[in-house]
This record gives C-alpha cells, structure tokens and sequence, in this order.
C-alpha cells in the first residue's frame, strides 16, 4: 500500500509541476511529454532499484546518466534545465523510499514551490536576454552597448560578443538588459 501510496504522490507532485506550473508559463508540450515520461520512468526504476540489493547508488548512477543524455541538446533553455531535475528528483524521491515519510513529502513540496518561486513571472519581470544579430560590425564597445540601449529601449547590463563579422558588416550579440518602464 506505501508503493501506492508514492506512486500517487509522485503523480501529483510531477502534474502540478508540469501542468499547473510549467506549461502555463512557457507552453512548450514536447517537454511536457519528456518531464513526465523522465519522472514515471525514474520512479519506476527507482521503485525496483531500491526494493533491490543493488540501493540508491545506482539509482543516482542512473539520474546523471538520463541528465547528460538529454542535456546534450541545444534545444533546451537554462530554466528548463531545471525543470527536468525537479522531474528527476521527484521521481528518485517517490521512488527509493519504501515508505512516504514526511520527509520525502516535503522535500516533494520543496522542489516545487523552489520551481514556483524561481520561475516566478514577476520575479525579475524587467530584466530581459536577447541574442541580437546588427547589421553593423561593431568593434567599440561602448558604441555597441549605446546602440543597443536605444534598440532595445533598456539599460544593458550585461552582453557577450559571440562574432563580429567585418566582411558581411554584422555583429551578434547576447545582451541582458533591463527594460525601461513604460509611462
């Protein structure tokens, strides 16, 4: 009955990660498909791992082999990341225990509202990133930040040249600025 038990709170636990926290936000359904495929599949191998003599060790073998697989894509931003732990780690949570301890429910809630909070809208609403390509070749730095702060209509507080292109006359640029408050 314990098994059950984690099994339901796990579901509930990655559903409202997932469905009531990420999609609305960020609306990507193919990472839906993979955070809920990732932590089913983990609880289930956590399941059978732990109720083996082989323990814990393989199971957090198997946590860092599934992240460097999928983490090999380029196609997955930096906040997404996180969200693909939380999915991991409720699964491993739910799923070495052999019995819910409350514990393993709080930290359960403490992954999620951890992910509410830091993924929060209003949380640094005003702070941007964009990876800007110009059509100029700019290489003053000050000139580049001056363009930029007029582009973007923000104060730049952070940007990274990633090339400059003398030939074609462009620059590409990842800038973090802060928007301007509209009146």
């Amino acid at each position: 009955m314990s098994h059950l038990l984690a099994v339901l709170i796990d579901v509930a636990a990655i559903a409202l990660l997932t469905f009531g926290i990420y999609f609305p936000r960020h609306h990507r359904r193919d990472l839906v498909t993979a955070f809920l495929g990732v932590n089913i599949g983990v609880l289930a191998t956590a399941m059978i791992l732990g109720s083996s003599t082989v323990g814990a060790g393989v199971g957090l073998g198997l946590f860092g082999v599934l992240s460097i697989i999928r983490l090999r894509s380029s196609e997955i931003a930096q906040h997404e990341v996180a969200y693909y732990f939380a999915a991991l780690a409720l699964g491993l949570l739910a799923g070495l225990e052999s019995d819910v301890s409350w514990l393993v429910s709080g930290l359960m809630v403490l992954v999620i509202v951890a992910l509410y909070v830091g993924d929060h809208p209003r949380l640094f609403r005003h702070y941007q990133q964009r990876t800007v390509t110009l059509d100029a070749a700019y290489t003053d730095d000050d000139a580049l930040r001056g363009h930029l702060e007029v582009l973007l209509k923000g104060r730049i507080v952070n940007l990274s040249v990633r090339s400059v292109d003398l030939v074609n006359d462009t620059t590409m640029v990842d800038v973090r600025y802060i928007r301007a408050a509209v009146a």
